[in-house]
């Protein structure tokens, strides 16, 4: 007989699985209602870059995008392209008035002071793109909201002579780069503290290892407790609330994660699940049990290990009610899935996740525990 976890499981599974099937698809860009804004986007490639940058123009502005030009990305023919260093080549940006600024790769505190010694007296507003790391995962709260403690740097070396960190470290430099930014841009700042960012062009993998699974169907190890808390956001949606944000000039702190309203692991897989016709069974295995077989939240995208729940845990009331909106799940899943499958060598292995051999010798260690 299944187990009260497994019923449960089962149960929110297939509920979960209705608003993913009839939800509706994403919004279109619209022009903005204000006049065209002369938009820096620092960064531009990778990831999020591209989307900021498209939204951007699709709503009316004019962009500029500056980084070292190592990387290339499929931006509009109207964008300008700004070559330099934030390692000591601004030349490229001063001394030219910018009615925003939107600054998306930025770690190290230096970055952000060099920047407002180049820009700041000559920009209207800053959005400097952070993360739900900067909070103290020792404090051990019901939820985060923007007002939580931080982390807070107690690395030996000045961290404004740091070129390079560890991951430790992330998170304090994230929180010393906020302040920076509150520095160099007083009345200006806009900090947005995203969690897990997804879709299409994630090379990352961390959320397409989940429909890619299901879509083969069988037997799926699925991590901790089927209720316990799963948040993500769509990057084009992270996008878009950063444009608005721009657009009028708002400043403060604000949670950029998702869904609006709380969403478990089990609703997560179940809304991925239902989008594929393949018999699926999702297998729960205790977080304690998986951390002792060496399994890390790369290996089960999107579940944490306790000492970091509380990444799953942001308030996002804040932004929601400054226009933050989300996609439904299955739009995110079917279009990170129609990316991955037109990637360049498609079919191919995936950089997040467990590899199926992996899966099956989890599964059977997993049956055979002691209990």
């Amino acid at each position: 007989m299944p187990d009260r976890r497994e019923l449960l499981g089962q149960a929110l599974t297939l509920a979960a699985g209705l608003p993913a099937l009839l939800a509706a698809p994403g919004a279109v860009a619209q022009p903005a209602l204000g006049p065209s804004l002369r938009i820096l986007i620092l960064g531009g490639t990778g990831f999020i870059g591209p989307h900021h940058v498209r939204y951007a123009v699709a709503r009316g502005h004019r962009v500029s995008v500056f980084n070292r030009g190592k990387r290339q990305a499929e931006l509009p023919a109207s964008v300008e392209h700004l070559t330099g260093d934030r390692n000591g080549d601004l030349s490229a940006i001063t001394g030219r008035d910018w009615d925003a600024v939107i600054d998306l790769p930025t770690t190290l505190p230096r970055w952000v002071r060099s920047v407002g010694q180049a820009v700041a007296a000559r920009t209207r507003h800053y959005s400097f793109i952070s993360s739900l790391a900067v909070y103290d995962n020792a404090r051990q709260l019901p939820l985060l909201d923007e007002d939580s403690p931080l982390q807070e740097y107690r690395g030996a070396a000045d961290p404004f002579t740091l070129s390079s960190f560890n991951l430790d470290l992330y998170g304090p430099l994230k929180t010393l780069s906020e302040r920076e930014a509150e520095r160099q841009f007083p009345r200006k700042a806009l900090i947005v503290r995203p969690g897990l960012i997804v879709g299409p062009g994630d090379e990352t993998d961390r959320f397409t290892y989940w429909p890619v699974r299901m879509q083969r169907g069988g037997e799926v190890l699925a991590p901790g407790d089927p209720l316990d808390p799963a948040q993500i956001i769509d990057v084009r949606d992270l996008a878009e609330f950063v444009i608005h944000m721009a657009e009028r000039r708002e400043t403060g702190a604000y949670n950029g994660n998702g869904p609006a309203m709380p969403m478990s692991i089990c609703e997560m897989l179940g809304g991925v699940r239902s989008l594929y016709s393949v018999p699926t069974k999702l297998t729960w295995a205790p977080s304690d049990w998986l951390a002792a077989q060496g399994v890390t939240m790369g290996d089960l995208p999107v579940w944490y290990p306790q000492a970091a729940a509380l990444a799953n845990r942001a308030d996002v009331r804040r932004a929601v009610a400054k226009g933050l909106s989300f996609r439904p799940l299955a739009v995110t899943t079917r279009e990170t899935m129609a990316w991955h499958e037109a990637r360049p060598g498609a079919p191919r292995a995936l950089r997040g996740g467990l590899s199926p051999a992996r899966e099956q010798e989890l599964l059977a260690a997993l049956r055979d525990r002691p209990m």
